[in-house]
């Protein structure tokens, strides 16, 4: 099982959404989603966990792992939509990770609203109709 990721491009804020189960066997495709967000992006990284089922040991190591990659670009992560199951776990040596109890709570503490920018997404995105741009 892996997961299927969207990032939306805002003005100086980029929004990563996770669908699926972060595990072991999706620990690649979430370190190049997070690669596609150092690229395509400017300001902090909301790592959105709306759509995660959950995540295990390893799927957590690499969210720490990619606050760590993030902040050496000078773009903090914050969490949205933590599942319930198992806190975060960002390591200790790692930077701080704000966490936020839903996607509009983290835009609203940037004064975003959730209107969309540029985005892209695997094709397998739930709800996605058309093929990314």
């Amino acid at each position: 099982m892996t997961i299927e990721w969207r990032y939306t491009a805002h003005q100086e804020l980029g929004v990563l959404s996770l669908a699926g189960y972060l595990g072991a066997e999706a620990t690649g495709r979430f370190t190049g989603a997070v690669g596609w967000a150092v690229a395509r992006g400017t300001g902090p990284v909301i790592l959105d966990l709306t759509g995660l089922r959950g995540w295990s040991a390893d799927g957590q190591r690499a969210v720490a792992e990619a606050a760590r990659r993030l902040a050496a670009h000078g773009r903090p992560m914050e969490l949205a939509a933590v599942p319930a199951e198992a806190p975060p776990v960002p390591g200790a040596a790692g930077p701080a990770v704000p966490v936020h109890g839903d996607l509009p709570a983290a835009l609203s503490a940037h004064r975003r609203g959730e209107g969309a920018g540029r985005q892209w997404h695997t094709d397998d995105w739930p709800g996605s109709l058309t093929p990314p741009a």
